[in-house]
């Protein structure tokens, strides 16, 4: 191949990868930022041992035990998650996590996603050990969607539309990065968006 044409093709793949990882965190008509593109994990740092399998827009979890973690802080806003989990998956989204080394329930707030979690008052959409899920809604074998509210104190999670799940109020974390879980069975995200308040 041309040393001409060589310069050619990795200047194209560059600026490639430049713009993909410049949409990852374009922001949309209404307001919201995507924080994944499917196609890197761009943002995000990886604890655990996780498997983590990112193509055809989509990143999936399939292994556990694990967490991709933002690089970024976040304090009011509202997240619109699209995910997929089996009934038996073991995830979750995590909103103002305080250490980036070590995810836990008692240093974020927990927004399950384990439809058969032992306690079904915290399975899918509850905010562990904060907000019992009411109604209980089982999300196992197919693509569903989760809004979450973090404003100040007040912590309210959707899901599938106007279906509010789980509602508190609950003042230990005021600000912190975003984590998305893998403990257990095929987790996958298709969208993540995030809007400040």
């Amino acid at each position: 191949m041309k040393p001409v044409l060589k310069q050619l093709l990795a200047i194209a793949f560059s600026l490639t990868t430049a713009l993909l990882s410049m949409n990852a965190h374009a922001q949309t008509q209404d307001g919201y930022t995507d924080l994944i593109d499917g196609v890197s994990l761009d943002g995000w740092n990886i604890i655990g041992n996780a498997n983590w399998v990112i193509g055809k827009g989509i990143i999936e979890g399939n292994k556990p035990s694990g967490f991709l973690v933002s690089s970024k802080s976040y304090r009011n806003f509202i997240i619109r998650a699209e995910f997929w989990a089996e009934s038996d998956t073991n995830s979750g989204i995590f909103i103002r996590c305080q250490d980036p080394k070590q995810v836990s329930a008692g240093n974020a707030y927990e927004v399950n996603i384990w439809d058969t979690r032992p306690g079904q008052e915290y399975s899918t959409g509850a905010i562990v050990d904060v907000a019992k899920v009411n109604p209980i809604h089982k999300a196992g074998g197919r693509w569903n969607t989760m809004e979450i509210t973090a404003n100040g104190s007040q912590l309210i999670v959707t899901m599938n539309g106007a279906i509010t799940v789980a509602d508190a109020r609950d003042s230990k974390f005021s600000e912190g990065l975003i984590a998305l879980q893998s403990a257990g069975g095929t987790v996958k995200f298709r969208k993540l968006q995030i809007k400040p308040i």
